[in-house]
């Protein structure tokens, strides 16, 4: 009889404490004492209707929202075990090391290859052999490398809609990073491509911990691990995904995915 080895349990990447966050200098608070663990290599979707926080927290996990003025955040949101709001962060290699997948795909006006190649190229690679092996992997990686492979020097703005957003993920993982953060990554592309999308990050999630802001659930289904429902800055339930859609704990939650508010 073989015997089964004990599945390893996957450690926690992202921890987030008692996370107050607020814009207008205190006036209106957004996120309301916020408290979730992300685990490595999984994917964790965001949902609940629009306004609830859920892309105030996920721009958090970057310090995207730096670039607002006037904001106040209170408690902690560590990656790694490191507090990234501690005043020594350098929010450079914070954002090296936490992509970000934006909702409208965002190409710079350069070559294909430039634009995967700009990253590393910021970070002081000049080596022409290692910038192809990073062109080329991420472009594997994003599944767009048998796409464009003949045409790298072509301008990434003639690239279809799911095309591009696919170069922004191959732009953000030619920086190695260690998560994805994705806002809503498909809410502007029709069907085949948002299936593409969806493809990929099944498979990112082997090397990525992949965090998604969406307002379909039925995409949180098809791709994530663990679901996080928020309303009016609080998070109400964050379990595995299937325990969510089949066995909500909170009547909220259970209101909102039975489509009854939303």
């Amino acid at each position: 009889m073989e015997i089964q080895k004990p599945k390893k349990t996957k450690e926690t990447l992202i921890k987030v404490n008692n996370f107050d966050f607020y814009y207008n200098g205190g006036r209106k608070k957004v996120l309301k004492n916020i408290n979730m663990d992300i685990k490595e290599k999984t994917v964790t979707a965001f949902i609940g209707p629009s306004g609830c926080g859920k892309s105030t927290l996920l721009r958090s996990i970057n310090r995207m929202n730096d670039l607002v003025p006037n904001i106040l955040i209170n408690g902690e949101l560590a990656i790694g075990g490191k507090n990234i709001y501690e005043p020594d962060t350098d929010v450079t290699k914070l954002r090296t090391d936490v992509g970000m997948v934006f909702q409208k795909a965002n190409p710079f006006p350069m070559s294909i290859y430039d634009n995967v190649a700009f990253g590393p190229r910021s970070q002081g690679i000049k080596d022409k052999k290692i910038l192809n092996e990073i062109v080329k992997d991420a472009l594997r990686k994003s599944a767009l490398w048998d796409d464009v492979k003949d045409i790298l020097k072509d301008s990434a703005l003639g690239l279809s809609g799911g095309q591009q957003q696919r170069l922004c993920i191959a732009r953000a993982i030619a920086m190695r990073p260690k998560v994805l953060l994705m806002d809503e990554p498909t809410s502007a592309l029709d069907p085949i491509a948002t299936l593409k999308v969806e493809e990929l990050v099944l498979k990112l999630r082997k090397e990525y911990t992949i965090v998604i802001v969406t307002h379909s659930m039925a995409q949180a289904t098809r791709i994530s691990d663990y679901t996080a429902f928020f309303l009016q800055g609080e998070l109400i339930e964050h379990d595995r995904t299937k325990k969510i859609f089949t066995n909500p704990k909170n009547k909220k939650t259970e209101d909102y995915i039975s489509g009854r508010f939303g």
